[in-house]
C-alpha cells in the first residue's frame, strides 16, 4: 500500500532520517526533497516487497520503521541472508544498474518504507554529492563513518595534529643538509651547531646518500675516542643509512625508528634525497610518542619503571585512536611496544637468575606472535632452550620463566587462563622436544593438538637467540602441508563455531547480564584468524599475520580483489571494535571482548553485519574446500 507523504509526516521524518547515512551527511534541503518525492509504503510481516520476478527496479526503498530481510541470489553469495533495519536503503545496486534484484526482500514485522521513484533518486544524486557517493560506495561509507565516530570519541584525548597515515611525501619538506664524504669532522660539527640540526647526511661525489652522523654519535664515536677532528667524516659516519621513501607513511617511520633505534630517517624519491624526518616531526605536539615510550622501555632500570611504561603504552594507544589510526596500524604499534617491554623485562629477570639468553629463544604465540595484540590480550608465550639433558636443565628455565610471567602480569599483561606460558613445563622445552611435540600434534591430530595448533603455530621469536629456532618453522610448515588429515581436522574444528547470523541475516546475540551480547573475538576475529591459518598451513604459506595470510590465501584461491579486501576489512573493523571496547572497559561479565549489541550506534551495528557476512563467505569457502 503506497500513499503520498503528508506535510506533517515530512516535518516529523526529517530529524530521525538525518540520524542515518547518507542523510546525516546531506543538506537538510536535499533531505526534504528526498522525503517529498517519496510515497509511504506499508508491508505486513512476511509480505513480499520486491523480488526477481518484478523486473528492472524502478524505485528505492528507505526503511522508516520495522525491518526487512533479503534472501537467495546475491544475498546468499555474499554470506547468507541480509537483514536491514531503520534507515537502510535497498535495493541500491539493482536500481543503479537498472536491472532486476537477485535477492527476495520480505518484511519481518509491520514495516513502513519511504518509496522513492528512480527518476527522483537520479535527480537528487545530481544535486547532492553525499547522496551520490553513498549510492556508489555505501559499504565503504559505513566503514568510514564508523572510523570517524571512533576518532571523534577519542579526539579530545589526542595530542598529535598529524595523522600517522600521512605519507612522508606529504609532510612539509625541509632541505636536508649534506656534506661530501671527504669533509673534515670539525667542519661538519660546526654546520650542525650553527644550523641547530641533529644530524648530518653524507653524500658521495654523485650526490648519492652514503652515510649519516648524528648528535648522539658525537660522544661515543668522536669525543671518547679522542678522534682527530680534521679526519674526514666518512671515518665516523654510520653506514648503511636506514632510509624510507615518499610513499611510506608516518606510521612506517615510527616503527622504523623504533626497530633501528634511530631518531632521523632520510626520505627518498626515486632514489633521490628529498627530506629528512625526525621523531619530533612525527609527534611534535605529543607528550607521548612512539620514540619516547620506546626509549623509556629500553632504558628502564627495573620492573617498577616498566609498569609505568606499560600504562604509557595504553595511553599512547588512546592518543592514536584520536588521530583516526586504523586497526592494523594500531595493533602493530601496540605489539611492537609490548615486544620491547617484554624483551627488556626478560633481560632484567635473566640478569637476576644468571640465565644465558644465547641458549634460549623466548617465543610469542597467538595474537602476539601474529603482531595483532589488543589492549586486553593475556599472555601466550613459550620457551625453547638448548640442552643435551633437558630434564636436568628444565627446573632452572622454569624458575626463570615463572618470574618473567609473573612480572608481565604485574605490568598489566594477565596470566593465560589456559596456562599457555613459558612457566608451564609443557611450554618450556628444548628444540628437539619441540620438534617431537609438533610432529605428534600434526601426525596424531588429537584434541590437544588441535587446540595447541591454533596458538603455537603462530610462534615468533621475541627475545634471546633466534638461531635456536633454526629450521623449526620450516619443519612445521612443510609437515602440516604434507598431512591433509591434520588440515581437515583443523577445518572441522574451526567450523564448529559459526558466524552469529540467523536465517534472516540478523546478528544472533545471546543474553548476558540482561544484555544482548556478542563476543567480538570468539564469534568474529577468531573465525578469520583460524580460517587464514588453516589455509596458510594447507598451502605451506610462510606469512604469520592474518592480513598477510588473507592476501596470499586470496591469491592461491583465485578470489577477486574485492572479496579478499572484504575479508581483511571485516577482520580489521572487528579488531577496532574490540580495541575501543577494551579501552573504555565496556566488556560484559568481565569479558573484554563481549559487547552489548543494542548499545552500539546505528553505524557500528550496520558495519558489524556487513563484516559478519564477509566472514561468513570466508567460512563457506573453507567448508567447500574441506567438507565435513
Amino acid at each position: 500500500m503506497n500513499r503520498p507523504v503528508s506535510k506533517n509526516l515530512l516535518d516529523n521524518l526529517r530529524q530521525p532520517l538525518m540520524q542515518h547515512l547518507p542523510f546525516s551527511q546531506m543538506d537538510a534541503a536535499h533531505v526534504d526533497e528526498f522525503i517529498s518525492q517519496c510515497k509511504e509504503g506499508y508491508f505486513a510481516p512476511e509480505e513480499l516487497i520486491i523480488g526477481p520476478a518484478h523486473g528492472p527496479v524502478k524505485q528505492l526503498y528507505c526503511i522508516r520503521q520495522g525491518s526487512v530481510t533479503g534472501t537467495r541470489g546475491i544475498a546468499e553469495a555474499n554470506g547468507g541472508a541480509i537483514e536491514m533495519e531503520t534507515g537502510d536503503l535497498f535495493p541500491v545496486s539493482a536500481l543503479i544498474g537498472q536491472r532486476s534484484v537477485t535477492a527476495t526482500y520480505r518484511a519481518n514485522t509491520d514495516t513502513f518504507c519511504l518509496v522513492a521513484p528512480a527518476a527522483a533518486v537520479n535527480a537528487l544524486a545530481q544535486k547532492s554529492t553525499a547522496f551520490a557517493e553513498f549510492l556508489n560506495t555505501r559499504a565503504l561509507a559505513f566503514l568510514e563513518q564508523s572510523r570517524k565516530l571512533i576518532q571523534q570519541a577519542y579526539a579530545s584525548q589526542a595530542f598529535a595534529e598529524q595523522s600517522l597515515e600521512m605519507q612522508l611525501g606529504q609532510i612539509n619538506r625541509k632541505t636536508p643538509f649534506t656534506v661530501p664524504v671527504g669533509t673534515p669532522i670539525r667542519e661538519a660539527l660546526q654546520i650542525m651547531h650553527d644550523r641547530k640540526i641533529g644530524s648530518m647526511l653524507v653524500v658521495d661525489d654523485e650526490g648519492d646518500l652514503n652515510g649519516i652522523l648524528t648528535r648522539s654519535d658525537v660522544i661515543g664515536k668522536i669525543v671518547l675516542r679522542n678522534v682527530d677532528l680534521d679526519m674526514p667524516i666518512e671515518r665516523v659516519m654510520n653506514r648503511p643509512v636506514h632510509a624510507l621513501t615518499v610513499h611510506n607513511t608516518a606510521h612506517d617511520a615510527a616503527l622504523f625508528m623504533t626497530r633501528h633505534n634511530i631518531r632521523h630517517v632520510p626520505v627518498l624519491d626515486d632514489g633521490r634525497l628529498v627530506n629528512i624526518i625526525s621523531e619530533r616531526d612525527l609527534f611534535s605536539n605529543q607528550r607521548l610518542s612512539m620514540r619516547s615510550v620506546a626509549g623509556a622501555i629500553q632504558s628502564a632500570p627495573d620492573e617498577n619503571s616498566l609498569q609505568v611504561c606499560a600504562a604509557d603504552i595504553r595511553r599512547f594507544a588512546r592518543t592514536l585512536l584520536g588521530q583516526g589510526i586504523r586497526a592494523r596500524q594500531l595493533t602493530e604499534l601496540i605489539s611492537q611496544l609490548n615486544d620491547l617491554l617484554t624483551n627488556r623485562l626478560i633481560h632484567l629477570v635473566a640478569q637476576r637468575h644468571g640465565v644465558d639468553l644465547l641458549r634460549c629463544s623466548w617465543i610469542a604465540l597467538g595474537s602476539e606472535g601474529r603482531g595483532e595484540q589488543t589492549i586486553a590480550t593475556d599472555q601466550d608465550n613459550a620457551l625453547v632452550f638448548v640442552s643435551d639433558k633437558p630434564d636436568e636443565d628444565r627446573p632452572a628455565w622454569l624458575a626463570f620463566a615463572k618470574d618473567v610471567n609473573e612480572a608481565l602480569n604485574r605490568c598489566g599483561y594477565p596470566l593465560c587462563k589456559g596456562n599457555i606460558m613459558a612457566s608451564n613445563p609443557n611450554c618450556c622445552l628444548s628444540r628437539d622436544e619441540w620438534l617431537r611435540r609438533f610432529s605428534r600434534w600434526i601426525d596424531q591430530g588429537s584434541p590437544e593438538g588441535l587446540l595447541s595448533a591454533s596458538i603455537f603455530f603462530d610462534f615468533r621469536h621475541l627475545a634471546g637467540n633466534e638461531d635456536v629456532l633454526t629450521g623449526l618453522r620450516t619443519f612445521v610448515r612443510e609437515r602440516a602441508a604434507q598431512t591433509p588429515r591434520f588440515i581437515k581436522l583443523l577445518a572441522d574444528n574451526a567450523l564448529r563455531v559459526r558466524v552469529p547470523l540467523n536465517w534472516r541475516g540478523a546478528v544472533d546475540t545471546k543474553p548476558v547480564d540482561g544484555k544482548d551480547a556478542i563476543d567480538l573475538k570468539m564469534q568474529g576475529t577468531a573465525l578469520v584468524v583460524d580460517t587464514a591459518r588453516i589455509y596458510a598451513l594447507a598451502r605451506g604459506l610462510d606469512a604469520i599475520s592474518t592480513r598477510e595470510r588473507l592476501h596470499k590465501v586470496g591469491e592461491v584461491l583465485g578470489a577477486t580483489q574485492q572479496e579478499t579486501e572484504g575479508w581483511i576489512t571485516a577482520f580489521e573493523h572487528l579488531q577496532m571494535m574490540r580495541l575501543t571496547l577494551q579501552m573504555d572497559d565496556r566488556g560484559l561479565a568481565g569479558n573484554p571482548n563481549l559487547a552489548d549489541f543494542k548499545a552500539m550506534n546505528y553505524v557500528d551495528r550496520r558495519v558489524l553485519r556487513i563484516s559478519l557476512r564477509a566472514i561468513n563467505g570466508l567460512q563457506q569457502r573453507l567448508e567447500l574446500d574441506f567438507p565435513r
